[in-house]
């Protein structure tokens, strides 16, 4: 039986310890993946990280590097002064954060749990619908998972467990009252997750973020809340739609998002996960043209012009056309020539930042039904006024 190090213990996640002891009891990796029913490549990946992680944090024996630093840093450099019997005689030890190989041990983990996923959805019994005439849309108004907010500097408490409670209870109150029609489209907005790195920063403009926990953490609670909001639509509409748009807070992982539903649902037809970094998406129902942007680049008001240009085929075979954005957190229509543009409410709580600067929005989630040749003819909408009387 393999000897284990210990002391890898100590930058292991709960599944790479799970890893390191089966290797330990069956005796190699391919038999440590059998007796787990997992992915022989998915596990060699994540034990390959793990070392990784282990020498970005300053833990490599071989090389006479045994003094770690925090796990938001990375060794930048080491220098070892060495006596003349090849004894230690003093160590620098030199660290910093650095946002591309941050980048690199996010897309491991993201790759390693599309492997992990792929193709596990359980089937879920299609049920009778009312129409196909009609599409449902509900759009989710930058959720911001991760986001933490503390009462005494924000007026409110926001955290993961909030996120996953009020999301939740959203998705629920909407299955209620939402039609039964045949088709429904899930838009997330973008800024779907609050933080893109371990430094939690924008990666742009590196405004400081308030977040909770770790980053691994806070996207496998976001693809959780994502998952139950399709398996709630997969309860009352034939065929459901995902497109998650790509915010200003989570470029690289709102791909992330999108690569691990697809592989998620990849043996359910039923479910379609649109997987294209693009920042403009468009789809088209009937004589109704939808329009999906963040909000943060191109300005509302040329957004018609846009459409009229990326989709003029099926601009000139429409005659309801809309724009879906978020970004700005509060309630914004405009109705410009050709089309409506629309910005959407959050149901995430205020951070310091957010109260510190007046911000002051509602907060909300609805859903939307076209008519394929009428337009827009019905919303629901969940105030969280609601969520929390209940």
């Amino acid at each position: 039986m393999p000897a284990i190090d210990s002391a890898l213990l100590e930058y292991a996640t709960a599944a790479q310890k799970v890893y390191l002891n089966a290797i330990a009891e069956h005796g190699s990796k391919g038999a440590a993946a059998k007796a787990l029913g997992r992915n022989q490549r998915s596990l060699e990946r994540s034990i390959a990280s793990l070392y990784r992680e282990a020498v970005r944090r300053g833990y490599s024996p071989e090389h006479d590097q045994t003094h770690p630093c925090p796990d938001t840093q990375q060794i930048k450099g080491v220098s070892t002064q060495y006596g003349p019997d090849g004894e230690i005689l003093s160590q620098w030890v030199k660290t910093s954060a650095k946002q591309e190989q941050l980048e690199t041990v996010l897309r491991e983990f993201a790759e390693g749990l599309v492997d992990d996923v792929k193709g596990r959805a359980k089937p879920v019994k299609c049920p009778a619908t009312d129409s196909a005439n009609a599409l449902t849309v509900y759009p989710m108004g930058d959720p911001h998972i991760g986001m933490f907010a503390w009462n005494q500097d924000a007026g409110n408490d926001y955290d993961l467990s909030i996120a996953t409670d009020e999301n939740r209870a959203a998705t629920d109150r909407l299955a209620r009252c939402a039609p039964r029609t045949r088709d429904a489209l899930i838009i997330n907005l973008g800024d779907y997750f609050h933080a893109d790195n371990m430094e939690s920063r924008t990666a742009k403009s590196g405004h400081v973020l308030d977040v909770d926990t770790r980053i691994t953490k806070v996207v496998r609670v976001g693809v959780d809340l994502m998952r139950y909001k399709i398996e709630a639509a997969l309860k009352i509409h034939e065929r459901v739609q995902v497109r998650n748009a790509v915010g200003n807070h989570d470029e690289l992982l709102s791909s992330m998002l999108s690569l691990i539903l697809e592989a998620y649902y990849s043996k359910e037809p039923r479910v379609k996960v649109e997987t294209s970094p693009r920042a403009v998406w468009y789809h088209r129902f009937g004589k109704c043209l939808i329009g999906v942007t963040h909000g943060d680049r191109i300005k509302l008001e040329d957004l018609n012009g846009v459409m009229a240009v990326d989709a003029a085929e099926d601009w000139g075979k429409t005659e309801h056309r809309y724009w879906y954005t978020g970004h700005i957190h509060h309630r914004k229509m405009l109705e410009l020539r050709g089309c409506v543009v629309e910005s959407f409410r959050s149901l995430v709580a205020k951070d310091a930042y957010a109260d510190s600067h007046g911000y002051r929005a509602g907060r909300d989630m609805c859903c939307i039904v076209l008519d394929k040749d009428h337009g827009e003819v019905e919303r629901h909408r969940i105030d969280i006024s609601m969520l929390k009387a209940a």
